[in-house]
């Protein structure tokens, strides 16, 4: 077994003394107020605001489960990454709205947008999806990465052994606390710089070194076969029989290897063109945790270049990711690695619970010593730029959603103080949730995927429909979420029992059969469409909104000045920038079609 060498530590403690520097210099510089510690004082640079929301993004859930979610569905994941395009949005159609309005938390826009009651209820659900979603994935991912390059690594505490998944899921989560509770939002945004160096590169040098030892791209392709390098995969997979009742696919032998009316690793093209469009335009256009890079800078110039240069940088997950994870199936399946042939079932594919470590793996059988010592460091800052940057995200709508309204007028130390205390406590109940990931189907990407599809719907739907459709008022956004929100949770209850083999199965035929196998792309739709139709009912039967209050926070309330200061803020350059981010957007669609 490769172990890692004393060189390897050498880089690595050198990483971590630059991250120490970094955030060191950042709490001298930070000062004790609330827009400092949540926002940077709204005086980040666009260079800075693109790294920290491109490491913020680009954390556990995905170099570990995007490089296995490639070891076992090959690029169907790339359309979750293409959409780079969603931060142009971002960029071009909500900064301006967002920089106008000044406001420090997503849900503080919908208050001004509809009403008080729509910014309790989104704050509640957002702590809710950054608890179970990136919290515990990252911590998880934390685990998964120590537990395959140290798995030597135990302790033993009053007689109970914790071996070295649960011991890389505090380090993780107490080495980014740290500077994260301390530093505030700047710490995070400008260690995201140092960090988003490392992982390019490191990732980088794994590929490199993954292609070489395969013997080139042209052996990756035939070892994957064209369907892992399709993008738009049919609706039922090849070899599947079955009709309403439960879809049966199975082996050569004729043996049944899964068995249910979808199957959560296979992506078909229906789902990724309706329902990954959506989660998509949440996440990067009115996710706190992504939004709140952006609402640190300084005017509408910055905060859209910062997206744009997001955008650039989103693009490079596809080929740094996903591509390691087909690497790591084809060295797999070639036998040009032994150490990976386990990943391998009888029927040829990759076993999910063991194909999550796919990266990990890789840098443990593959880099030499040093090198293997800079991806080990990218790896851990993008788990590390992850975390911080939900850390943040959680202690910002906690403290400014939730506790300034519970207790007006209080000091800009006690916010401060209640943020970090807020933090440990998520922080907690995610640990908690991390058996349920550990179980889940699929692999860890899909987890995640899965969890958002049913919580994103409702929240895409009032902040779009809010911002180009005045006529839309509170009542109607208040229900569209409730509505929203309660089916995405009935359908997470549905599903927790299984996931953690507390039940095998509903009875076949009833209604909690029918909710739990329902392809989760095809639910995050219809709930969509439910929330867009309760929303747009209840609005039209209801008053309209006082367009006065709403000024300058939907299109058609937009005053001149305000369409006049916006035109002034790009010129040429940022046009140019975008058209090249959808050009290598549109490449890689036309490439990766099998």
């Amino acid at each position: 077994m490769t172990r890692m060498s004393a060189l390897d530590w050498l880089m690595i403690g050198l990483y971590f003394s630059i991250l120490l520097c970094v955030a060191w210099w950042v709490v001298r510089k930070s000062k004790d107020s609330a827009a400092d510690y949540f926002l940077a004082g709204r005086n980040l640079a666009w260079w800075i605001i693109g790294a920290s929301i491109f490491a913020s993004n680009i954390g556990s859930e995905h170099i570990v489960g995007l490089a296995g979610s490639g070891a076992t569905s090959g690029v169907a994941m790339a359309h979750y990454e293409l959409h780079a395009w969603c931060l142009l949005v971002l960029a071009w159609v909500f900064v301006p709205f967002y920089m106008r309005s000044m406001v420090f938390t997503m849900p503080e826009f919908l208050e001004r947008r509809f009403s008080a009651k729509s910014r309790y209820v989104l704050s509640i659900v957002s702590l809710i999806t950054f608890v179970i979603s990136k919290i515990a994935v990252g911590i998880f991912a934390g685990g998964v990465v120590f537990g395959t390059l140290f798995p030597e690594l135990r302790i033993n505490i009053g007689g109970i052994s914790i071996d070295s998944f649960w011991i890389g899921s505090v380090l993780v989560i107490v080495l980014t606390g740290l500077y994260t509770t301390l530093g505030g939002m700047r710490a995070v945004a400008y260690n995201d710089a140092v960090q988003v160096t490392v992982l390019i590169t490191g990732s980088f040098l794994l590929t490199a070194y993954g292609l070489v030892r395969l013997g080139g791209w042209s052996e990756l392709r035939h070892w994957c076969g064209s369907d892992m390098f399709n993008l738009w995969k049919p609706l039922i997979p090849p070899g599947v029989t079955g009709t309403w009742s439960p879809v049966i696919q199975t082996n050569a032998a004729g043996h049944i290897v899964k068995e249910a009316w979808y199957f959560n690793d296979y992506f078909p093209w229906l789902g990724m063109l309706f329902c990954a469009p959506i989660i998509g335009l949440w996440y990067w256009c009115t996710d706190q945790y992504i939004v709140q890079r952006a609402l640190g800078a300084p005017n509408e110039t910055v905060a859209r270049r910062g997206s744009i240069f997001a955008a650039f940088l989103k693009l490079f997950p596809v080929y740094l990711f996903i591509v390691p994870g087909l690497i790591c199936y084809a060295l797999a399946k070639s036998g040009k690695v032994p150490e990976l042939a386990p990943m391998i079932g009888p029927d040829g594919q990759a076993i999910p619970s063991l194909a999550n470590a796919s990266f990990p793996m890789m840098v443990q059988y593959l880099l030499p010593a040093g090198i293997r010592g800079i991806v080990v460091a990218g790896l851990l800052s993008a788990l590390m730029g992850s975390l911080a940057g939900v850390f943040n995200a959680c202690s910002t709508l906690f403290t400014v959603d939730l506790y300034q309204k519970w207790k007006p007028g209080v000091s800009q130390h006690q916010l401060v103080r209640t943020g970090r205390t807020a933090t440990v406590i998520l922080v907690l109940i995610a640990l908690a949730w991390i058996p349920v990931i550990k179980n889940a189907p699929g692999g860890l990407y899909n987890y995640l995927q899965s969890v958002q599809s049913y919580l994103a719907p409702p929240i895409f739907v009032v902040f779009f429909f809010g911002v180009f459709n005045k006529r839309l008022n509170a009542k109607g956004a208040l229900w569209a979420m409730i509505v929203g929100f309660a089916l995405g949770l009935f359908r997470m209850f549905v599903d927790t029992p299984i996931t953690l083999g507390l039940q095998k199965s509903y009875q076949e035929g009833s209604l909690l059969w029918i909710v739990n196998n329902i392809y989760f792309q095809y639910f995050s739709v219809l709930i969509t469409l439910v929330s867009a139709a309760v929303m747009v009912v209840v609005s039209y039967a209801t008053e309209q909104p006082d367009y006065q209050r709403i000024q300058s926070l939907t299109f058609a309330t937009q005053t001149a000045a305000d369409r006049t200061t916006s035109r002034a803020s790009w010129s040429m350059r940022e046009v140019l920038a975008s058209a090249l981010v959808l050009l290598c957007i549109t490449g890689a669609y036309i490439y990766f079609r099998g």
